[in-house]
């Protein structure tokens, strides 16, 4: 390069490109980062090592091995012959069995008790208000206690309670008629969640067809045929036969029908009912947060209060909604290891029972925080994805 070429050196060049800022900012990050790896190296170390000197073997292959603990409430077929590995699958389908329904029965119920918040009638909205306070102030650990206490203090089975005909509340738990699921009822429950998402792109194209001409497609034939038609039509030709299995006292105790053991419905109220008071008072501030002005147009249109809700109110609020629901969701999940209290065998009570067999202290916690950090961020995904679906678009 010669004296007269007017380009800056290169180191000037990347001060220039950077900037004092960026630079500073840039040196800091990479601090951080390697101030944070060198603590992971250090930990992973100090463990090891201190594993070797007390002769303790590490790894996840005690997997492999059988597992020898009975599981008494169990959603996929177990044995105690069965290795640890699949205990711990048995584990997480009763984890997501808890946290699934818990999170879509916690949002039923607390919208509808959000929505009594604000009701006219002012005992419903007294009662609702009451429901919130109490439910919030109390550790959800004594509410699931509580009703573990209360569901043990139920009636013995010959003398179940029979709220309706085929449904009995005992000491046993919950028992419930059931359908049969087996393979030929998956391929037909398979065909109408299939139509339910074709139906779906369909009233898409379909609202933008409209959007594009003015024209109003109905879209109801599709939805008859996707979810109606077609699954019984697959049904009749795999001659798959949908029969209700009744339960029936046999002795001390139940066959048939689907039983909720007191342990897991015992967990499932308390969750869904402290949950719920939370997300009550999300739905009322995502409500409140409308301005008043869309429910003065609307009745001056002459709406329903029903119809202001589903169509005009609830739609603008869920962006206010959404984002604090999300957590509540993730906390329900979290929630769900307290089981262990009651004895209910979910992934938590599981890992701990592996723990005590075999020795491997580190492997069943990972096993435990990978479970519950997939789940967690699996429910954040799909939550940030919808919020920026129903997200106002500025134009």
């Amino acid at each position: 390069m010669t004296s007269d070429d007017p380009r800056p050196p290169p180191r000037r060049r990347l001060l220039a490109a950077f900037g004092h800022g960026e630079l500073k900012g840039l040196f800091w990050q990479v601090l951080v980062v390697g101030i944070a790896l060198a603590v992971i190296v250090f930990l992973w170390s100090n463990t090891v090592t201190n594993l070797s000197a007390r002769r303790i073997t590490t790894g996840f292959a005690f997997l492999g091995r059988e597992a020898g603990m009975p599981i008494a409430d169990s959603l996929l077929l177990y044995s105690p012959k069965d290795i640890y590995l699949w205990a711990f699958v048995v584990g997480v389908a009763n984890t997501l069995r808890v946290a699934v329904i818990g999170i879509v029965l916690a949002t039923i119920l607390g919208t509808l008790i959000g929505i009594s918040r604000l009701s006219a009638n002012w005992l419903l909205s007294r009662f609702a208000a009451v429901y919130v306070e109490v439910l919030r102030d109390i550790p959800l650990l004594l509410q699931l206690l509580f009703w573990y206490v209360l569901m043990q203090a139920l009636p013995a089975a010959r003398a179940a309670w029979r709220p309706v005909e085929g449904v009995f509340l005992s000491n046993r738990g919950l028992i419930l008629p059931a359908i049969p699921i087996g393979p030929l009822q998956l391929c037909v429950i398979g065909a109408a969640v299939l139509g339910l998402a074709v139906f779906y792109v369909i009233e898409r194209w379909l609202i933008a067809q409209q959007m594009r001409d003015g024209r109003p497609r109905s879209a109801w034939p599709f939805g008859l045929g996707l979810i109606a038609v077609v699954p019984t039509a697959v049904s009749l030709l795999l001659g798959v036969s949908w029969t209700i299995e009744w339960p029936e006292l046999r002795g001390f105790n139940f066959i048939g029908g689907l039983t909720l053991s007191p342990e897991y419905f015992a967990l499932l109220i308390a969750l869904v009912t402290y949950t719920s008071a939370f997300i009550a008072e999300i739905v009322r501030s995502g409500i409140q947060s409308v301005p008043r002005g869309q429910w003065d147009a609307a009745n001056a249109l002459g709406l329903r209060r029903s119809f202001m809700l589903r169509q005009i109110i609830l739609p603008q609020a869920l962006r206010v909604i959404v984002p604090p629901m999300t957590s509540q969701y993730l906390n329900l999940t979290k929630n769900s290891s307290l089981a262990v209290a009651i004895g209910y065998q979910d992934v938590v009570s599981i890992a701990n029972t592996t723990l005590n067999q075999t020795g491997q202290a580190i492997e069943a916690i990972a096993l435990i925080m990978a479970v519950f950090l997939t789940i967690s961020l699996g429910i954040s995904f799909f939550m940030n994805w919808y919020n920026a679906r129903i997200a106002l678009v500025e134009r």
